[in-house]
């Protein structure tokens, strides 16, 4: 039964024999840390852009935030199955066959009529977020030697942290300067230059051949076979809900509750990106020391300031210090989760990291879709305080995972 589970790990463990004594393509790396950024800003960038995106497109704020919502969707298809599905394929070839996408889905979203044409274009990202991240791992194996893989991936990582800084603020002086549509075509040179990057900097990656059938496809679904994971998954999952259901309204939020100028909204996400940015290189001290109870804690923080914004939206100064301490924690703690993988799936890292982007993606698409129907239908008190409910439920599946580890 290992074996069927072990299946997505068993092309990784080979090409970590055979490339030992390879040269590293740190290029290669770099080029794809830059694909790594655009993805990242592509996804997130219609949280600073909500309003500009639903005015132009006649639809409401949390019609606009579906965008996000259907992103995610197609990031869990793709992130499941595309190892699979993409079979014998160069993975050189499908990384600029997925980078190419990414162009096209700016060029689509930016020159959208409508609001369908909009979401086409949110749905090919998302294929796209969900292709990429879920080969990063394996792809970074591939590229440099194993004692330095550690290194490729926090390079890897940069990229997604520097995006989570700039992102919303960038996509809001561009919305302000050039519009929304200018903003996501802004996105396009970047995937060019991604793309042509990594044309000449990766090396071909050819896989072994392998036969597909039904039993391969989906035998990344043995790991929830182990009570820990399930339990595990749900706190990831409900967790990145409560975040998504709250962060992608916060543009609104800032505009219509707090009534803040367009100066100091993009100076909020800016300092929420800064704050985040921080966060991810301290929080490993805190997670040496008290892995699960740091864990826990995020979230406990999180409800509190969920339920402050609700009390005091007017107060545009605590508003602004509430949301840097949720940037802080918030952006820290997928660092967290994201080190429980080998620690759960010590023979299984590959298989538990891609079943870890499906359940973080489908949660993201859940969280900004239940935001978005509150916040059309109840207002913005009731999106925050279902935040912060959720995220209560996170602590307390969080709590019960580290009692059963510890078990």
């Amino acid at each position: 039964m290992n074996s069927k589970v072990e299946r997505v790990d068993s092309e990784l463990n080979l090409e970590q024999r055979q490339n030992k004594t390879e040269p590293a393509y740190w290029s290669g790396i770099f080029s794809m840390t830059l694909c790594v950024f655009a993805l990242v800003a592509s996804e997130f960038m219609p949280v600073s852009l909500l309003t500009l995106i639903s005015s132009s497109l006649d639809v409401t704020e949390g019609m606009a935030g579906q965008g996000i919502a259907i992103s995610g969707a197609f990031a869990v298809v793709t992130s499941l199955f595309i190892s699979t599905l993409a079979g014998n394929v160069n993975r050189k070839t499908l990384l600029l066959v997925l980078t190419g996408m990414m162009g096209l889905s700016g060029a689509i979203i930016g020159i959208a009529p409508n609001y369908t044409i909009y979401m086409v274009g949110r749905a090919i990202i998302g294929a796209v977020i969900g292709g990429f991240w879920s080969m990063s791992a394996a792809t970074a194996m591939r590229l440099v030697p194993e004692n330095k893989v550690s290194r490729a991936l926090a390079i890897f990582n940069s990229g997604n942290a520097l995006a989570m800084v700039i992102a919303a603020p960038l996509g809001a002086y561009l919305g302000t300067l050039i519009g929304w549509r200018g903003a996501f075509l802004a996105l396009i040179p970047v995937s060019i230059i991604a793309l042509v990057w990594q044309w000449l900097s990766l090396p071909s990656m050819p896989v072994e051949k392998r036969t597909m059938n039904l039993r391969s496809v989906f035998s990344i679904f043995y790991l929830f076979r182990r009570p820990v994971v399930v339990v595990g998954m749900i706190a990831v999952g409900i967790f990145f809900m409560g975040q998504f259901s709250l962060y992608t309204y916060i543009r609104p939020y800032l505009e219509n509750v707090t009534h803040t100028d367009p100066t100091t909204l993009s100076m909020t996400l800016m300092i929420m990106g800064v704050t985040g940015f921080i966060g991810t290189t301290i929080i490993n001290n805190p997670l040496k020391h008290g892995f699960y109870t740091t864990l826990v804690t995020i979230p406990l923080i999180m409800v509190a300031i969920s339920i402050s914004l609700v009390m005091w939206g007017h107060l545009e100064g605590l508003v602004i210090a509430l949301l840097a301490i949720w940037g802080f924690v918030a952006t820290s703690a997928p660092v967290g989760w994201w080190a429980w993988v080998p620690k759960t799936f010590p023979n299984s890292a590959e298989a538990g990291g891609g079943l870890m982007v499906a359940v973080v993606q489908l949660s993201i698409a859940l969280g900004s879709t239940v935001g978005g129907i509150l916040y059309d239908v109840s207002g913005y008190e009731s999106t925050f305080l279902s935040s912060a409910i959720l995220l209560l439920i996170a602590a307390a599946m969080t709590l019960l995972t580290a009692r059963m580890t510890v078990k």
